[in-house]
């Protein structure tokens, strides 16, 4: 059983972090607005399949990780990389690679493990995240936070993106208190408004809690939050969601702004933009031409094109920030060798791509490459792209030999993967 298929409904990587009397409102009524702390007997099940205290010291001894994959912090201050890493010895001199004997001793004295980019090094994670994305359609990623004893990990702050947190081992006292600077953009950290942060989480907290094994917390971006470990160890995944926002939709929105002549016109020569009275008037009629070109489309085609824009320039931003299912290599060039009518292939896992025909062609277009074959392959593609395993000489409007050359390419390509 795969672990994201815990869960239940057609959100199972969801409701393994939300209670699942919930997750049917929690678009609605959580996402973006305000946290949810569910309890290990709200959610379907624990978190030990996802990750451990063994996993962490795996990675940790055995996987040669190097940083950034891993950093260290002590009473709210990050530590140097050099008082955790060390070369590894001969054939591996590389001196950013994780000492194991280091980080003992930094652990040992109170300093909190951070491993980072989990959903890219540790497969029960890898495959989770590609399932919550799917389910989310946001970037993810995620992080193992591993504290001693007593110890406080970091200063009390905000994150700029979505987070749940998940308790998988030990205990953890988690103080959460309300934003002072609701929904902060990428480019607005916490440490912008420091005292604002300091001073808020003097007072009442909005959630006072422990956290114990298998409780989940959702917590939206600019919510001020502190987390101290209590007897042993606590280890406890942060799900980070980059949530696209409406400032990215203007983003693109503006990126048209090229296209109006009026606002490709050169400023005035010898114009001194000190001058605060030169600069007034050009303002304005830039404005004003902002306001003619940005006003609301009087028809729909002119309105669908400019979601067709935005469409568009989101999709290959998020292609872009997330990764398909893995492939295999070796396996998939032995696929091909031994291919043949009974061979079954199936789409390539969270593998987004928009599928175009013509009179002549058919696109499929993933990212930043477009695969084209014969307008003959189209109704196999639309088949493939379903998502279910296919054999291949059942594969719609080709020949056996046809469409065992198309699914050659497309194994090439990654579009496919055998089943």
């Amino acid at each position: 059983m795969s672990s994201f298929e815990r869960g239940s409904g057609d959100r199972p990587a969801l409701s393994r972090c939300v209670g699942i009397d919930r997750a049917a409102t929690f678009d609605r009524d959580y996402w973006a607005v305000r946290p949810l702390l569910s309890t290990a007997e709200e959610l379907p099940a624990g978190f030990d399949d996802l990750f451990s205290a063994e996993a962490a010291d795996d990675l940790i001894s055995q996987r040669a990780l190097r940083t950034p994959f891993m950093r260290m912090a002590l009473e709210g201050s990050v530590l140097n990389a050099s008082k955790y890493t060390a070369p590894g010895g001969f054939g591996a001199e590389i001196g950013d690679q994780v000492s194991s004997e280091k980080v003992l001793a930094e652990f040992a004295a109170g300093a909190t493990i951070v491993l980072q980019g989990l959903h890219r090094t540790w497969p029960p994670l890898i495959e989770f995240t590609r399932a919550l994305v799917d389910e989310i359609g946001h970037p993810v990623q995620v992080n193992a936070y591993i504290t001693p004893a007593s110890s406080r990990g970091f200063d009390p702050h905000y994150d700029v993106h979505d987070v749940f947190v998940l308790q998988i081992a030990g205990e953890k006292h988690w103080s959460i208190h309300e934003p002072v600077h609701p929904s902060p953009l990428r480019s607005q950290p916490w440490g912008d408004h420091r005292d604002a942060v300091a001073k808020r989480a003097e007072g009442e907290p909005y959630i006072d809690a422990v956290f114990r094994p298998g409780d989940a917390l959702y917590l939206p971006r600019g919510w001020i939050h502190s987390a101290e470990a209590l007897g042993g160890t606590s280890i406890h995944l942060t799900i980070g969601v980059a949530a696209y926002t409406r400032a990215d939709v203007a983003e693109v929105i503006l990126a048209r702004l090229g296209e109006t002549e009026a606002l490709r016109t050169a400023l005035p020569f010898g114009i001194d933009f000190t001058d605060v009275e030169q600069v007034l008037p050009i303002v304005q009629d830039v404005l004003s031409e902002l306001q003619s070109t940005l006003s609301t489309p009087d028809d729909r085609a002119t309105a669908v094109a400019r979601a067709h824009d935005v469409s568009a320039s989101l999709a290959r931003k998020l292609s872009g920030a997330i990764r398909p299912e893995p492939v295999s290599p070796i396996a998939t060039v032995d696929a091909i060798a031994a291919l043949g009518g009974w061979s079954a292939v199936r789409w390539r896992g969270s593998l987004r791509a928009t599928v175009t025909s013509d009179e002549s062609s058919v696109r499929i277009s993933t990212g930043g490459r477009t695969v084209v074959l014969p307008v003959e392959a189209a109704d196999a593609v639309e088949r493939l792209h379903q998502g279910d395993a296919v054999a291949v000489e059942e594969l719609p409007g080709l020949d056996l030999d046809s469409a065992l050359v198309v699914v050659r390419r497309l194994l090439r390509e990654a579009i496919v993967v055998p089943a």
